[in-house]
């Protein structure tokens, strides 16, 4: 493996993802140091030389610093292009505003677009990313942006952890989209199982809050996978679950790439119907997974771990090869 000029930094949001990623690559994490000064600056500094080296950023943004870690990104990309790095590609596994990409009502800003605009002016030459919420993000940028999947992952959990629970009756399991915007991302995962697939249409009285929902599809007797992108604050997985127990359902599971989980989400979760919400570790989940029962058989929250494909995907694109095998495939151990 041609790592010897592979440079991969971290800011302070997600050090412990940088840190498998690095390990799975077999290199170090280049020496960073960021602090804020008094007044609330972002100082970062790198520790060592990243002259005409390929260099990888790693930042994730999470509840409560996403703008401190976006910032804080800026600048570490910043000063990679002015110490003469070769190529600066930033990894955003959970990629900052995305679910502000249009406007939909009058003077709405486009933040997404926003933020591709300020990736560039700081010297980014290529984005890897992980399930956008909406992918014409993509097209927001003037450089490459590979927008990988976390269904490869996503397949083989369910079928490691679920077939076995149904001994085989594929009638069993059905795959549930929470809204029609995720449906395409769900019958995708039921046609590669040959599983049945349902829809729940929500109506929202206002951002973050679900009033109604309508099931579409026929989970009478069988075990729900919702799949879903993210899940912020909870509320529409949660009412998804009781309108799906109420549609007599055995069994709800959530998967969701993205487990930001803001606000009251623990509590949330915790009251639901959901019997576990399987996430990713593409954000930082601090001391939520402690809170919905760790480690414990009984807990809440399960973690799939998205560092091989990460880490699989900067290998590639610093050896120049394809990255699509990635699309349908983990890498293996």
């Amino acid at each position: 493996m041609a790592t010897n000029s592979i440079k991969l930094l971290t800011g302070s949001s997600h050090p412990q993802l940088a840190k498998l990623v690095a390990d799975r690559l077999g290199i170090e994490l280049a020496k960073t140091m960021s602090l804020n000064y008094s007044n609330q600056e972002t100082s970062v500094t790198v520790g060592e030389s990243v002259r005409d080296e390929d260099v990888f950023i790693l930042q994730s943004t999470a509840p409560g610093d996403i703008n401190d870690g976006l910032m804080e990104l800026l600048i570490m990309i910043n000063a990679c292009k002015t110490a003469s790095a070769r190529r600066i590609t930033a990894v955003l596994p959970n990629f900052p505003y995305a679910r502000q990409d249009k406007k939909d009502k009058s003077r709405a800003p486009i933040s997404a677009k926003l933020i591709a605009n300020m990736l560039q002016t700081a010297g980014c030459n290529h984005v890897i990313t992980m399930d956008l919420h909406a992918s014409q993000i993509q097209g927001f940028f003037n450089v490459p942006v590979d927008n990988l999947y976390a269904e490869p992952s996503t397949l083989r959990w369910i079928e490691d952890n679920l077939a076995r629970e149904v001994q085989g009756d594929a009638g069993g399991l059905v795959i549930v989209s929470p809204d029609a915007g995720g449906a395409k991302r769900a019958t995708s995962i039921a046609d590669r199982l040959d599983l049945p697939f349902a829809l729940i249409h929500k109506e929202r009285a206002r951002p973050n809050e679900v009033s109604r929902m309508v099931l579409v599809g026929d989970v009478k007797g069988k075990t729900c996978i919702l799949v879903d992108d993210m899940a912020d604050t909870c509320g529409t997985l949660a009412k998804a679950a009781s309108t799906l127990t109420e549609n007599g359902a055995k069994d709800v599971v959530a998967i969701v790439t993205h487990g930001i989980l803001s606000g009251n989400a623990i509590d949330i979760i915790l009251k639901s119907a959901l019997r576990t919400v399987v996430v990713t570790n593409t954000v930082p989940l601090g001391d939520k997974f402690e809170k919905l029962g760790g480690d414990r058989k009984d807990g809440k929250l399960k973690v799939m771990d998205i560092s091989p494909t990460l880490a699989e995907a900067i290998r590639r694109t610093h050896n120049g090869e394809s990255v699509s095998f990635l699309f349908t495939h983990v890498p293996s151990s």
